[in-house]
């Protein structure tokens, strides 16, 4: 195998578990608390940035198979792993997903409502919405929306 493909494969597998950490910690601390019904891999795949992935795996990959001094490599890949793992404390990894899934003041259309509020989750098939006159989350389809 050549040094490139096993350079891009270290870095994707070191880049899945940073990201498994990430999400991890949104899924628990995040879709939790609103108790936003998805299965987690759902979450992880849409919710993918997929430049950023590839950006990440190849500078990754590129430290750990490259770069013959392993402290350099190491000491930006432990920083990272520290800055993903923080999402599994409740504060950092509710806020995490407020920065990734929250759009606030948003005015939502059906044939039969006008929803003002914040979304919370937007996912495949459903919106998960903070409606401001009903005082509570509710879930639309995508599809009743106008």
């Amino acid at each position: 195998m050549s040094k490139a493909i096993q350079a891009l494969l270290t870095g994707m597998l070191i880049t899945f578990i940073l990201d498994f950490f990430l999400f991890l910690g949104v899924s628990l601390h995040y879709i939790e608390f609103y108790n936003i019904e998805l299965y987690y891999n759902i979450l992880f795949v849409d919710n993918q940035n997929w430049y950023l992935f590839f950006s990440l795996s190849i500078i990754f990959g590129w430290m750990v198979i490259y770069l013959k001094n392993y402290k350099i490599s190491l000491i930006p890949i432990l920083i990272i792993a520290i800055l993903t793992s923080l999402t599994l404390f409740e504060n950092i990894g509710y806020k995490a997903g407020e920065a990734m899934f929250m759009k606030k003041n948003i005015t939502l259309h059906s044939a039969k409502f006008t929803y003002i509020g914040n979304i919370i989750y937007d996912g495949r098939e459903e919106i998960t919405f903070y409606d401001n006159e009903l005082s509570k989350t509710i879930t639309i389809k995508k599809k009743d929306l106008i």
